[in-house]
């Protein structure tokens, strides 16, 4: 059964979907069949992956596949069971696949936040909270995949809570600055509630057509992302803050993720990081539930946004020394936040 994991984080502008789309293509690389879903009404995923004439041609097409058209037998009651749609293919990697997204996708939003606050279901409604899930699994079984990426949009959401309690496991990405810092104090109230929820609603909604999944999410770790680098290091104006965001990860959300069995034991988070450590990570400072920390990308986002591939795989015209060492480290980078993810996941089957 594929795992699904949802990257996660209710401030935006901390790189969820630079995340997903590399993050997703590096398990690719390991060998794993992922597929990417844009539940983001921004469709910022869906635009990586095509590129910009390729996401104008998709939407000027009014093509049906997409997530907010794959859901609507259950969001408009329609005599017919929610079935896989075709996935768009990523012509230079045959191991990822795309669910786009769709503006019109938060339209779902006041229906499910209904649906989210019954204390007793009623007719249709009762199917909307386990609409994502399923369609999900069936599209996981439809190509075989073993991982979903799902990129989320920052709100605290109805859309946002029943993808987070549907999926397996998540990540939470955050930016050196003192909003992120907010944010993770939030989420250690929201995401604990949100399953304290789901363990009710699990059972409530367990004879729906789409029954919530059971299972309970588990939190994978965090990236820190765009901060600048002097010789090699973070600068230390941004350092300062990095640390604090680790320590309140440590301090405020890991306990109170605790509380609802929303972590992995901790041996892995430590044999995770320690076992995979690069030269550069200093794990005097790090915390174990730290992923990676990813520097800015500088010009090199535009090239990738252009080229519709993450980072690691620009091969440039005519590029100078630093772009091809920042080209290798990323690759190297990604390629070990796969491999952690991978062996987390996996390890606690």
């Amino acid at each position: 059964m594929a795992k699904k994991i949802a990257i996660f984080n209710h401030k935006g502008g901390v790189s969820k979907t630079t995340t997903s789309f590399n993050l997703g293509w590096a398990i690719s690389k390991e060998g794993k069949k992922v597929i990417l879903v844009d539940s983001d009404s921004q469709c910022n995923l869906t635009l990586s992956v095509l590129g910009l004439t390729g996401y104008n041609s998709f939407y000027e097409e009014e093509n049906k596949n997409n997530i907010k058209e794959a859901l609507d037998p259950a969001f408009k009651s329609l005599p017919k069971l929610i079935e896989p749609i075709d996935c768009i293919n990523i012509p230079k990697n045959e191991n990822i696949l795309l669910l786009p997204g769709h503006l019109d996708f938060s339209e779902n939003e006041v229906q499910l936040g209904v649906s989210l606050q019954l204390s007793s279901a009623f007719g249709a409604m009762k199917n909307l909270p386990g609409a994502f899930s399923y369609l999900i699994e069936k599209m996981a079984e439809k190509y075989s995949a073993e991982y979903i990426i799902v990129d989320m949009n920052p709100s605290l959401s109805a859309i946002n809570q029943d993808i987070l309690v549907s999926s397996d496991f998540f990540i939470v990405p955050t930016s050196p600055d003192f909003f992120s810092v907010m944010s993770i104090k939030s989420l250690s109230r929201v995401l604990p509630s949100w399953e304290k929820w789901a363990k009710n609603a699990r059972n409530l909604f367990s004879d729906a057509t789409y029954p919530l999944p059971f299972n309970t999410p588990k939190f994978l770790g965090f990236t820190i992302n765009d901060f600048n680098l002097s010789k090699g290091e973070a600068q230390e104006s941004f350092r300062s803050i990095m640390n604090v965001i680790s320590d309140v990860i440590d301090t405020k959300l890991v306990p109170s993720l605790e509380k609802e069995d929303m972590l992995l034991p901790k041996i892995l988070y430590q044999k995770a990081y320690h076992n995979m450590a690069g030269d550069s990570d200093n794990i005097d400072y790090k915390s174990c539930y730290c992923l990676a920390e990813i520097s800015n990308f500088n010009k090199l986002i535009a090239l990738s946004n252009q080229k519709s591939i993450p980072i690691f795989e620009l091969h440039l015209d005519n590029p100078k020394p630093g772009q091809l060492r920042t080209i290798k480290w990323f690759k190297f980078l990604f390629r070990r936040i796969a491999q952690r993810v991978i062996y987390l996941v996996e390890e606690n089957v």
